[in-house]
């Protein structure tokens, strides 16, 4: 039998029994340009997902973790869209996920970063008396120098990815609040979103994580003073081919590429870890998109593996040879002396990410 029919047995004998939670609509941060934008969502049954601190023991973290992968989404969902005046409706998909192109009629002012467009369910008809969510999504401003698109797990936050049951405690048995970013990253991060420029250079988020987990990867960003940006994760699909076929590598690059061509005229610094394929994923970039790959920032996490090292050494010749530079760092304050020098960050952010390592 289905697992979506199972979910949506299940859903519905939880509604007549009046254990299922009310209708709620979350829309995720996207990213566009002035003549056409993408927004992504999902339409799901609150389940109770209660905010914990760096208290809060581990079986309600626990519990806030199973109940955002034992969800219950609403297949086949009809929406209203409205942007600059502009609607749109659009249905959810067997998962409960809803996407679509908008072309504004006019393009888009250039005088802000962020543009806001806000969704309403019109079916079903939701038990409360409306259900409403705001999209955020960024449009790059004309005067911006670079874009930046990071890894997540052991680049920004410690997981722990090469080590199974020390990644499940830290990523599964935590909390947005207990969740420790890597020192001096949040103000590195800021740092290059400033640039030396007049405008704001964009920043994209992309993980092999689920979206199931989007909530808590959004709630650490704002509590740690990341900068805002668009989150690219990963479908779950628990069905035996997908899951023994799954390959992290071509995760990255479905959600790189789209990015890359999406502002042709952009360039992009890319930042990842040592711990998996990033670098190799990265030097690939670079030979796909000549001229296109500013530099490359690898956070180096397997220094007691010289064959990893040497292997580091071999990708950083070959992106030199195409024209970039890959440089790996053990803290942040080496990577902000570098982007400095190459004039992407104003020299006194130095002194700060210097602070925020030492702090």
């Amino acid at each position: 039998m289905p697992i979506n029919y199972l979910n949506h047995l299940k859903g519905s004998m939880a509604r007549r029994l009046g254990l299922s939670g009310p209708l709620q609509i979350l829309a995720y941060r996207g990213y566009g340009t002035a003549n056409q934008l993408c927004f992504m969502g999902r339409v799901l049954r609150d389940e109770g997902i209660h905010p914990c601190d760096e208290g809060s023991p581990l079986w309600k973290n626990a519990l806030n973790m199973y109940r955002r992968f034992d969800h219950d989404e609403v297949v086949g969902a009809r929406l209203r869209l409205t942007f600059n005046g502009q609607t749109h409706e659009v249905e959810t998909d067997r998962a409960g996920y809803f996407r679509e192109e908008v072309r504004p009629e006019q393009p888009l002012p250039d005088d802000r970063l962020w543009h806001e467009a806000e969704i309403e369910l019109l079916e079903p008809q939701p038990d409360q008396e409306e259900v409403k969510a705001t999209a955020e999504m960024l449009v790059p401003r004309s005067q911006a120098q670079f874009g930046i698109i990071s890894d997540i797990d052991d680049t920004i936050v410690h997981t722990s990815a090469t080590d199974l049951w020390r990644m499940i405690r830290l990523a599964y048995l935590g909390n947005a609040q207990t969740r420790l970013p890597v020192p001096g990253i949040p103000t590195l991060y800021r740092a290059l979103q400033a640039g030396v420029g007049p405008d704001e250079n964009p920043i994209f988020y992309v993980s092999s994580s689920a979206w199931n987990m989007y909530d808590l990867f959004e709630e650490f960003m704002d509590a740690q003073g990341l900068p805002a940006g668009p989150l690219s994760l990963c479908t779950l699909d628990l069905s035996l081919p997908k899951l023994f076929s799954f390959n992290h590598s071509d995760h990255k690059r479905e959600e790189i590429d789209p990015i890359l061509e999406r502002y042709p005229d952009l360039p992009f610094i890319l930042i990842g870890d040592s711990g998996q394929q990033d670098p190799e994923i990265y030097a690939q970039v670079v030979h796909d998109y000549p001229n296109r790959i500013a530099c490359i920032y690898i956070r180096n996490i397997s220094k007691e593996k010289p064959a990893r090292q040497q292997e580091l050494q071999a990708l950083a010749e070959q992106v030199k040879q195409a024209g970039s530079q890959l440089m790996t760092f053990e803290n942040a304050i080496a990577a902000a002396y570098h982007a400095a020098e190459q004039g992407w960050i104003r020299p006194q952010s130095v002194r700060e990410v210097e602070q925020a390592v030492t702090k």
